[in-house]
């Protein structure tokens, strides 16, 4: 009769019921988190579009800037503004920076926090 229990048990596989909810409740969290994320990405490829963009096109501070908030107005860019940039020059080159944040509330005191900063010429 021992045999048998142990060959019995052997053959078992599978999750127990805890361990799919568990499972579960971790897929369903990474799916909020990577939900929220896409945009705040999304948003961050726009800045940069929108820095070059101006960099390339203007010469002067308040060109960027302007220029900069155009393409933000198109682009719904809410996290920056043409005021944010740092401009300056390198090698007679318009090199415009930017640095920002945006954070996604994960449960209770808990954050998750994107911290941007690139320059671009």
């Amino acid at each position: 009769m021992a045999v048998q229990h142990n060959a019995l048990r052997s053959r078992q596989r599978g999750l127990s019921f805890l361990g799919v909810i568990f499972i579960g409740v971790f897929l369903v969290a990474a799916f909020a988190i990577v939900g929220q994320s896409v945009p705040i990405l999304l948003e961050y490829q726009a800045v940069k579009k929108a820095a070059t963009k101006a960099a390339r096109e203007e010469s002067t501070v308040a060109g960027i800037r302007a220029s900069f908030d155009r393409a933000g107005a198109i682009d719904d860019i809410s996290s920056i503004s043409g005021k944010d940039l740092q401009i300056t020059k390198r090698n007679d080159k318009v090199v415009v920076s930017f640095k920002y944040e945006r954070e996604i509330a994960l449960f209770g005191p808990a954050y998750l926090v994107y911290r941007f900063q690139d320059s671009v010429d």
